[in-house]
């Protein structure tokens, strides 16, 4: 059975309904009027009770169970062999059972749509025309009327014909749906790729040999011919002046549909507000005819958030209006995938400047601070070299311990740029590696840092945890660099479900304002550490910066969400 036939079960309902009714409607009036039928009477009175009981028991059947399979084709099979009954044992061709095959017609048109009308209709034109024959060559039955039966076999015959065409109109409606559904799902690599995945999916579902399409980005820009043509793509940009010739031909309504452009002046439909009508645009230039050649030519309006245009589809045979509506929704479908690959390229390219962002933030933060740890110990080592101190040597060996501690940092670093399956720093957690963070500052700088995680039972997912790790780098850094403090403490804490809070306080001289200050109010004045605010910002946080002569702290919160694997993240 073709998918694309009804669904069984609704239309099965209404056929067995529709049968019961017949039924139990002709044995009544069979009863208000005794006299018809007028030859064995009671052959078909036992005939309409035996199809009455069949009826309401296939009724039942199809209402409780909804069977599927070849049962249909049996049903539909005793009803015409019933209906011969009815018609041989009451008039014959003039019986009044004749419309019984009309239920048939139509049955057959809802299971099957045009093959089953086609094939029930050669059946029933076949019986009826040789019932015909044997009542009125054979049996030569008085009661034939030539006319009459000439009138009911075109009456079958032209009901067949219009239900034929209504099951073929279905089946291509449910062909075109299908096709509709089937849109291409993914955001291919490449726009050639996009273009020849739209381009191809809109002449399969309005059944065009050939598709081109016009079109400018939204804000303005060069605008882009392509042609598709069974499977081969060819586009290129241009300037306005060529294409907005062949745009200034095309209706200005959302459609137009010319069967045959070949003419001067040729006549066209055009959509609207108001519906389909007609509408008799200039000849097209000759540009634009060598350019696209179209025999029939159907344009619609491409309209979407990042792109306007049209889409013409060229050389289909017997254009309908149907069609007109039809590449209208075939253009809105385009013009969402344009849309939806432009918007994922702005997300690309979004992405990628926000990751040079975190990179030079994460170098800023590590090698250039440690660079500069590293050129003032080497300068103290200089004066010690240049003094004679003894002390030099070991000078120098704690500047290559530092200088191994950094290259074991960049290691971590270059994983994190890898792929998570690719990364080696499993063993290396936060908490392991804030430690020796801080070991490496006290031997560094010489400051006495006080490092407290207990408070963080959640385990954090990577992207958090490098950045929880840069934070407090940075805050640290500062610390030891600018403040000259003695002694800093730093706290990791997670202070509700959604938050997690990072305290950094120093006993160092402070910044060279006093007070309590948010991060709004840095940023309004452009004070306080810039890069921690730039990062805190990206992860949607806060920052609250206190300062004064007793040292500073420093309170950052970040949002939270879990992830599935019991993670958080930044929300």
């Amino acid at each position: 059975m073709d998918a694309l036939y009804a669904p069984q079960s609704r239309s099965e309902r209404l056929i067995a309904a529709g049968r019961v009714v017949l039924a139990a409607s002709s044995l009544f009036a069979v009863w208000l009027d005794p006299s018809e039928p007028a030859k064995y009477a009671h052959i078909a009175y036992s005939l309409l009770a035996a199809y009455l009981g069949y009826s309401v028991l296939l009724a039942v059947f199809v209402w409780r169970l909804a069977p599927g399979g070849s049962w249909r084709l049996a049903s539909h099979g005793f009803d015409l062999l019933f209906f011969l009954l009815f018609i041989y044992f009451t008039e014959g061709p003039a019986s009044p059972f004749i419309a019984y095959f009309v239920f048939s017609l139509v049955c057959a048109t809802v299971r099957w749509q045009w093959r089953g009308t086609l094939w029930t209709a050669l059946v029933s034109l076949t019986s009826f025309f040789a019932a015909g024959f044997y009542f009125g060559e054979i049996l030569h039955d008085p009661a034939f009327d030539l006319n009459r039966f000439i009138i009911r076999g075109v009456y079958l015959a032209v009901i067949a014909v219009l239900l034929g065409y209504l099951g073929a109109h279905e089946q291509r409606t449910r062909h075109e749906m299908a096709m509709l559904a089937a849109s291409p799902s993914g955001v291919p690599a490449t726009q050639d790729d996009l273009l020849r995945e739209q381009l191809g999916y809109a002449a399969g579902v309005v059944g065009a040999p050939r598709v081109a399409m016009v079109w400018a980005k939204a804000r303005g820009g060069a605008h882009h011919l392509a042609s598709w043509n069974q499977g081969r793509l060819e586009w290129h940009r241009t300037g306005p002046g060529e294409l907005e010739r062949l745009l200034a031909v095309l209706s200005p309504e959302p459609g137009m549909l010319c069967p045959d452009t070949r003419g001067e002046r040729p006549l066209t439909l055009m959509t609207s507000p108001a519906g389909v009508g007609r509408w008799r645009p200039v000849p097209l230039p000759p540009e634009v005819k060598a350019k696209l050649e179209p025999h029939s030519l159907l344009a619609v309006r491409l309209q979407g958030e990042s792109l306007r245009g049209r889409l013409l589809f060229c050389d289909k045979s017997l254009m309908t209006a149907d069609d007109l509506l039809l590449a209208e929704i075939v253009a809105g479908v385009v013009a969402a995938r344009f849309d939806l690959f432009y918007l994922t390229e702005q997300l690309r390219q979004t992405a990628a400047t926000e990751e040079r962002i975190r990179l030079a933030r994460d170098l800023h933060d590590g090698v250039l601070q440690s660079m500069t740890g590293f050129a003032l110990q080497l300068a103290a080592v200089r004066r010690l070299l240049d003094e004679g101190r003894p002390t030099a040597a070991r000078r120098l060996e704690e500047v290559q311990r530092l200088i191994a501690f950094e290259q074991r940092d960049l290691r971590f670093f270059i994983a994190e740029l890898k792929p998570p399956e690719s990364q080696e720093n499993a063993s290396a957690s936060l908490e392991s590696r804030l430690n020796e963070l801080a070991r490496r500052i006290e031997k560094e700088w010489g400051l006495d840092v006080e490092l407290d995680t207990e408070a963080l039972p959640t385990p954090l997912a990577d992207g958090l945890a490098r950045d929880v790790y840069h934070l407090l780098r940075e805050a640290l850094f500062n610390a030891a660099r600018h403040s000259e403090a003695r002694r800093v403490r730093a706290r990791l804490a997670r202070r509700e479900p959604s938050e997690i809070t990072i305290e950094v306080c120093d006993d160092g001289r402070g910044f060279p304002f006093e007070g309590r200050f948010s991060e709004a109010e840095l940023a309004r004045d452009n004070r306080g550490p810039k890069t921690l605010r730039e990062r805190v910002a990206s992860l949607g946080g806060t920052l609250e910066l206190s300062s004064g002569p007793q040292g500073t702290e420093i309170h950052i919160v970040l949002p939270l969400k879990e992830l599935p694997d019991g993670s958080v993240e930044a929300a």
